[in-house]
């Protein structure tokens, strides 16, 4: 897994490329706990991301609870397949997907 960053303002951009699963989960969650802790807005740019376990999805909620008193956590650029993970696992109603 590869994960990019960009720095708009006090928004940050987080391009992560491969999967999120258990082998890949604790460094994404290291960079994402970077971003919400020093940004007010964290978008997550899910284009290079075809599959999520439950190890990526519980570092979706930690972000996203830690970012709603802040300007909130966006995902972006979603393809089926991880939408489909998001929409079984009830993701999709808590996550602003967009």
């Amino acid at each position: 897994m590869t994960i990019n960053k960009e720095t708009n303002g006090n928004e940050v951009k987080i391009i992560p490329e491969g999967r999120i699963d258990s082998k890949t989960a604790p460094e994404f969650e290291k960079e994402v706990k970077e971003c919400y802790e020093s940004s007010d807005k964290v978008v997550i740019d899910l284009t290079g991301v075809n599959y999520i376990s439950s190890a990526g999805l519980r570092v979706f909620l930690t972000a996203h609870k830690h970012m709603s008193s802040k300007g909130g956590l966006r995902l972006t650029n979603v393809c089926k397949e991880v939408r489909a993970i998001f929409d079984v696992t009830g993701f999709s109603g808590v996550l602003n997907i967009e």
